[in-house]
């Protein structure tokens, strides 16, 4: 049986660009979303998928993060774009990381086959290149208010170079705190 997904390295380790391989035909395609079976091979943990959370963002130039949730409520993340297209930003925050406070991000859509897999210790959000954007998120932990975190979108510690100007963004989202010199990271366990 071939295999359902490619898993891409980025420069943050335990992030990967995931690939998903179609099966076609003239009826149209099928393809796996998610097999925990597959996914062993970077899911070093085998934390299993505990929540789906299914979103719509109907405005061009939307933000929505950056969002964690601390031990022991840490969680993984699989984001797929369904309907639309999304600039996808991982922020690592694992304390005592080579890579601590940088950021990668890709281009998902709803036609390229991808989906981006976040490991723990990662802030995560989006900014939509399109109206009307559909997003699946799996999860590794149920949603827990009190282990919440998030990360300013503009902090100039991050430097994320979003693609348009913000147009819309949640009062919440644009009062996340700023990186001070209190913030060590976050424990990975």
């Amino acid at each position: 049986m071939s295999k359902s997904f490619n898993y891409l390295s980025t420069a943050l380790a335990g992030l990967y660009l995931i690939e998903h391989n179609e099966i076609s035909d003239n009826r149209g395609f099928f393809e796996r979303v998610f097999c925990a079976e597959e996914f062993k091979e970077i899911n070093k943990s085998s934390q299993p998928v505990v929540q789906i959370n299914h979103t719509l963002t109907k405005k061009k130039g939307t933000i929505r993060g950056m969002h964690f949730q601390y031990s022991p409520h840490a969680e993984t993340k699989i984001v797929t774009c369904i309907q639309g297209e999304i600039f996808d930003v991982a922020v690592d925050i694992r304390k005592n990381s080579p890579t601590f406070l940088q950021w990668h991000a890709e281009i998902l859509n709803g036609n390229n086959r991808r989906s981006l897999y976040i490991p723990d210790g990662f802030a995560h959000g989006f900014q939509t290149l399109t109206d009307n954007c559909q997003l699946l998120y799996f999860h590794s932990e149920p949603y827990t208010p009190k282990s919440e975190g998030a990360i300013n979108v503009n902090d100039p510690k991050i430097a994320i170079q979003w693609p348009y100007k913000i147009v819309e963004i949640s009062e919440k989202d644009k009062n996340h705190p700023m990186i001070d010199e209190k913030f060590i990271g976050v424990n990975v366990i």
